[in-house]
């Protein structure tokens, strides 16, 4: 019967990462209203001034930093 090991650690880490870039976009996203707090602002044009392929690289590079950081904590703790 073959190990669903390496299923089960691939899973774990898309939904961390997953996890992390949610974080991101949310910190965004308040930091878009807190930032411009104008009159009539809407969430569609918050997230269309926050969702960018820059910011989409720096949430996947923060993400894949945060996995492999927690990842070196867990091994070594």
């Amino acid at each position: 019967m073959p190990s669903s090991r390496p299923r089960t650690s691939v899973l774990r880490a898309l939904i961390e990462m997953a996890f992390i870039v949610f974080l991101f976009y949310a910190n965004l996203l308040m930091g878009e209203f807190n930032r411009s707090n104008g009159r009539g602002k809407t969430i569609s044009v918050a997230l269309r001034n926050i969702w960018t392929p820059e910011n989409f690289v720096i949430a996947l590079a923060a993400a894949m930093i945060g996995y492999l950081t927690f990842e070196f904590l867990r091994r070594k703790l």
